[in-house]
């Protein structure tokens, strides 16, 4: 069988992560320096799909590897990982994010 993406289901399992996480959608916007935050819900409703240079930075903010974003027809080849809470290391980044991206629309 040809492995297919299943773009609802990413979009789910995005959101799940993201809530685990304590990211919303403005959070990813800003993060990947999106024109607007409808890119982001395009997303997490399984309208669109993120590219892969996306999906590569989204690992690295989410703490998980890309296979574990990503959800379609092909068999696990490991369990789920088990995602946690943000730490405060990762909260104090999305302070800093936030504070940079304010004194840049200043």
């Amino acid at each position: 069988m040809f492995p297919v993406i299943d773009k609802r289901e990413t979009g789910i399992n995005m959101s799940r992560i993201m809530t685990m996480r304590g990211i919303t959608a403005k959070n990813v916007q800003d993060y990947l320096n999106l024109g607007c935050v409808q890119s982001v819900y395009r997303w997490l409703d399984g309208v669109n799909m993120p590219s892969i240079d996306n999906l590569y930075a989204l690992s690295g903010l989410f703490q998980v590897p890309i296979d574990e974003i990503v959800r379609g027809n092909k068999e696990r080849i490991v369990p789920e990982i088990n995602v946690k809470p943000m730490d405060c290391q990762t909260e104090r980044l999305f302070v800093y994010y936030d504070k940079l991206n304010e004194n840049q629309a200043a």
